[in-house]
């Protein structure tokens, strides 16, 4: 009946068999107002632990008294994965620091680029989007979130989008940025204010899929027909977005890579960590001709 005790072998060797994973909320608001995007990005990072041998540790962190990010130092974890809002600019900070002190750390979400970081293929997310609104006969497609925000992942979709307008032959223009508490008014008073300046449209790729959903509603309201008058693209691949009216088209990145990409980078030495993209894919839904 006896038992190996894998951890105290684990750390005989130096090793704890466990991988930390922070998730960031915003100050003030509890887990349950994280965007369901990170917890489809956790469940992924558990697997993807669970695959590699690792068991998981997870910790929610929005307050500055609640910021801990020295697992490796503290032997408690072999590496350590930070995800999260990038709208919260303290704890990112925090844990920059804790990267420039530690080798063992891998972001998504952060608004820096001198960190280890794992990202979506953005730009392709833009192209993909792009090019399947211009299947269905769009040809004044607009791209709808804030470029200039801490969330550096809009901008490069936008990079995307303008490039991939350029290529089709088309005219790419500003990015529509609307205010609003959440991501889905705001995606509500972007169609407010398009349809209030008379801006033309026929095709939308919204930086995420909160924002495309809230449009979908403000849409609606306005009497304007998805898809007949026009296409809506999200990005994020939100499962909810299968039972919006109608079911949103999406670009969702590959969360098992995503998952195992975190880990991997997580866990890599020094000399073996380069930033990393994870491939992303069209989820046709009926949001698009």
């Amino acid at each position: 009946g006896y038992h190996v005790n894998a951890r105290a072998a684990g750390l005989r060797r130096g090793e704890t068999g466990t991988i930390a994973i922070v998730v960031i909320g915003r100050e003030g608001q509890g887990p349950a107002a994280i965007n369901p995007f990170y917890y489809s990005l956790l469940g992924s990072t558990c697997a993807a632990a669970a695959e590699r041998g690792y068991e998981a540790l997870v910790s929610f962190q929005a307050r500055p008294e609640e910021f801990f990010g020295h697992y490796v130092a503290r032997r408690q974890a072999d590496g350590v994965v930070v995800i999260g809002t990038a709208t919260n600019e303290a704890a990112w900070d925090y844990f920059r620091t804790c990267a420039e002190q530690s080798k063992g750390m891998a972001f998504w979400g952060s608004p820096f680029d001198d960190s280890v970081w794992v990202r979506s293929d953005n730009r392709e997310a833009g192209r993909l989007a792009v090019e399947r609104l211009a299947r269905s006969g769009a040809g004044r497609i607009v791209f709808v979130g804030d470029t200039a925000s801490s969330q550096r992942q809009f901008r490069e979709r936008y990079e995307g989008y303008r490039d991939a307008m350029e290529q089709a032959g088309l005219s790419p223009v500003e990015p529509v940025i609307s205010d609003g508490e959440d991501r889905v008014s705001q995606g509500r008073n972007a169609i407010k204010q398009m349809a209030d300046s008379g801006a033309g449209f026929d095709g939308l790729f919204f930086a995420c899929d909160a924002m495309a959903l809230g449009a979908l509603e403000e849409l609606a309201s306005l009497g304007i027909a998805v898809p007949d008058q026009v296409g809506v693209i999200g990005f994020d691949g939100l499962g909810s977005g299968e039972f919006s009216a109608p079911p949103l088209t999406t670009v969702q990145p590959d969360f098992a890579q995503a998952g195992m990409t975190l880990v991997d980078t997580a866990l890599a030495s020094g000399e073996d960590r380069p930033e990393r993209r994870v491939k992303v894919h069209l989820v046709e839904r009926a949001s698009v001709r």
